[in-house]
């Protein structure tokens, strides 16, 4: 079995980060073997260079390897390609033709962007993982293939499973061993290995001299996130060796070829509030307005309290209130022919000793009346009579009236008391 090392310079890869060497190291224990591997990782990682490492490592290394790009081709002609199909199965088939998984038999098939496959497709892929069968479009007759399939792709898996676009039984047949690869930016220590070897290739490439980056420059290199890992600081590479003069680059530079770190670049104003603002204020707004609504609703409980609920000390006071309320006088201006004798009669009755029947025949009507009035005006005068009960005392009268202290205070203010 080679050696980490020297596969790393069969394949010319360049790195010492823990993850690479443990991906390479998964790659050597699995290649004597015809399982299938999946290799996962970001966009631009190198993920390629896995598989050719499985092939050349196995017994299959004397057959022949296809890379298949699944995301490249078609929908339409997908199957085709990688089954074959007879002559005369779709419109322009006008001969036979084999497929990848027929030409590659007792070989190996490496599918990149696998998660880029139509479901109809992933079906007939199960197939030959489960049994090596497979049949070609058009054709009734099943044929057999011996065939290593290794697959990569930069997408979750995981995800596209939930989302119904990607089958699970497929996944599992396929990372039977799994091999994930580091994103460049998580290996820091590599950045400025990997420039200075695509940096030397593009000298000899150009025939010029070789680009050098100062110290400002390798720990902006560093820092930057490389969205587009390995593949995006190769070009990044080439871009400065063919476009500068100067051979030694700055910080300042550099910034100029990194994406997001341009010293010139333009700012963006938004020039209106957006969707979520507006829906920011509507939700304050309307809390607001619920509040007020409580509020209301509360003085409204609280009043109807106020008059049903006195003590025996208070049922004069109170009574007198009520039929100033009800009446629009007072008491001393009011004949008792004035007032219903029903009512006069449980009007003299102290209040805990009404019956619930008299208390409701009572003030059904006075209720049902009162509703008519102004709310804000009964508000108004529960708010005053509370303040001067308790002179001027907020916490007070916030708690007799059954609010917060601080709904008080905005009242006291809105009625400029």
């Amino acid at each position: 079995m080679e050696s980490i090392q020297a596969v790393k310079q069969r394949f010319e890869i360049l790195g010492n980060d823990p993850k690479l060497n443990r991906a390479i190291e998964k790659a050597i224990q699995v290649a004597p073997t015809d399982i299938s591997v999946l290799v996962t990782g970001e966009s631009g990682v190198g993920k390629e260079s896995i598989p050719h490492i499985i092939h050349s490592l196995s017994h299959r290394k004397h057959g022949k390897f296809i890379a298949v790009n699944c995301g490249a081709i078609p929908e339409g002609t997908i199957d085709s390609e990688l089954f074959g199909h007879e002559k005369g199965a779709f419109t322009g088939a006008t001969q036979t033709r084999s497929g990848y998984f027929e030409v590659a038999d007792g070989g190996t098939i490496f599918l990149d962007e696998v998660g880029e496959l139509p479901l109809t497709t992933q079906v007939r892929l199960l197939r030959v993982l489960e049994n090596g069968e497979f049949i070609k479009v058009g054709s009734s007759q099943v044929q057999k293939t011996n065939v290593r399939i290794v697959a990569a792709t930069n997408v979750n898996m995981h995800q596209a499973i939930k989302k119904g676009k990607f089958r699970e039984d497929l996944y599992y047949r396929l990372s039977t061993v799994e091999i994930f690869l580091p994103a460049l930016r998580d290996r820091k220590e590599d950045i400025h290995l990997l420039f200075r070897k695509f940096a030397s290739d593009f000298a000899l490439k150009y025939k010029m001299p070789t680009i050098r980056l100062e110290d400002d420059a390798v720990e902006l290199l560093q820092k930057y996130p490389w969205n587009g890992n390995v593949r995006q600081l190769r070009n990044i590479a080439e871009q400065l060796s063919v476009l500068e003069k100067e051979r030694s680059i700055g910080a300042k530079r550099l910034k100029d070829y990194l994406p997001g770190f341009g010293d010139n670049l333009p700012a963006v104003i938004p020039s209106k509030k957006s969707e979520s603002d507006f829906s920011n204020e509507r939700e304050i707004l309307y809390k607001v307005l619920f509040d007020m609504k409580n509020d209301i609703n509360d003085l409204k409980k609280l009043t109807l309290e106020l008059m049903q609920n006195g003590n025996n000390k208070k049922v004069q006071k109170e009574n007198e209130g009520l039929i100033e309320k009800i009446y629009g006088t007072s008491q001393e201006d009011i004949l008792p022919e004035d007032i219903p004798d029903e009512k006069l009669e449980v009007l003299q009755i102290p209040e805990k000793s009404r019956t619930p029947e008299q208390d409701e025949y009572f003030f059904a009507e006075d209720v049902q009346e009162e509703e008519t009035l102004s709310l804000q005006d009964k508000e108004l005068e529960l708010i005053k009579k509370s303040l001067e009960r308790h002179n001027g005392k907020r916490k007070a009268a916030a708690q007799e009236l059954g609010i917060s202290e601080r709904t008080l205070y905005r009242k006291i203010k809105q009625y400029d008391l």
